[in-house]
């Protein structure tokens, strides 16, 4: 934004300092002896209306009178001027700062506080100002109004002499000055926050933020079943264990199944014996070749 605050603050103190009015009565006298149909009355900045002067005749006598405005509004004006120019400066050393030497700018932090207090003193200067140069430019259209510069003509307050005014200045110039005013009061108002957040200021509040009370009493809470949970797990392992009991019968088993695999590995030995033969009374009849099975 501090890109454009040059461009509307030219706009500003240039459409004011340099605006010219003109204005033309003329005053025509009922007799014909004297008339001046083309008086022309100039004004301009800085707007010290007592300064400015005509000449308007006298019906009664051939003699012409010297006449002045009245006010005198160069302080408003001025101000106002002298706020843009200065503005316009800043700006533009400020877009060559950020542009050229932004390293040096952030160093300390001290380009961006001295830049924060200047930024709020163009904005409230740029709002005073304007307030102003908006109420001496009512008070200069009301002191340069055709009504009001006919009635200062000693000629135009005689009914039988006929007084208008051909030529009324323009005021869409100083019009625009305003509105180029209180545009600067509104950039200059929205860059105050993106001053700021170049400060120390918004970065310290950024790094340690303030919590509520009951944010604080949650946090707290929620750390509190952490640090439970987290002490009554194991630390291997993401999912549930098993309890003391359910790990004792599954080593019970895994033993278990451990000694029957070894059983099941050896083999039983065999021997060759004579084989017996025994009759019905239980008594041995022949003997044959015996196997002896040695179990395990």
């Amino acid at each position: 934004m501090v890109i454009f605050a040059p461009i509307f603050a030219i706009c500003a103190f240039a459409s004011c300092g340099g605006y010219y009015g003109h204005l033309q009565v003329k005053v025509d006298c009922s007799d014909r002896r004297q008339s001046n149909l083309s008086i022309d009355i100039d004004f301009g900045y800085p707007f010290r209306l007592q300064e400015v002067h005509f000449k308007a005749p006298l019906c009664e006598t051939k003699r012409e009178e010297i006449l002045f405005l009245d006010g005198d509004f160069s302080s408003a004006a001025q101000f106002f001027l002298t706020v843009g120019v200065f503005a316009f400066l800043y700006s533009l050393l400020a877009t060559i700062v950020y542009v050229f030497y932004q390293n040096k700018y952030l160093k300390n932090n001290r380009g961006p506080l001295v830049d924060f207090v200047v930024t709020v003193i163009f904005s409230f200067m740029w709002l005073i100002s304007s307030c102003c140069w908006a109420k001496t430019l009512s008070d200069i259209k009301t002191v340069t109004n055709p009504t009001q510069v006919l009635l200062l003509i000693s000629a135009c307050r005689a009914q039988q002499n006929k007084c208008m005014a051909t030529r009324e200045p323009l005021w869409s110039q100083l019009n625009t000055s305003v509105v180029f005013g209180f545009v600067n009061v509104v950039l200059w108002v929205g860059n105050i926050w993106f001053v700021f957040k170049e400060t120390g200021w918004y970065k310290t509040g950024q790094r340690y933020p303030t919590r509520s009370a009951s944010g604080k009493r949650s946090s707290e809470m929620r750390q509190r079943l952490y640090s439970e949970s987290s002490f009554e797990q194991p630390e291997e392992g993401l999912g549930p264990q098993p309890s003391r009991q359910d790990s004792f019968n599954q080593q019970v088993n895994r033993q278990g199944s451990f000694n029957q695999s070894q059983v099941s590995l050896s083999l039983p030995h065999a021997y060759l014996g004579k084989p017996v033969n025994y009759d019905r009374d239980n008594k041995v009849s022949s003997q044959g070749p015996i196997i002896f099975v040695n179990k395990m």
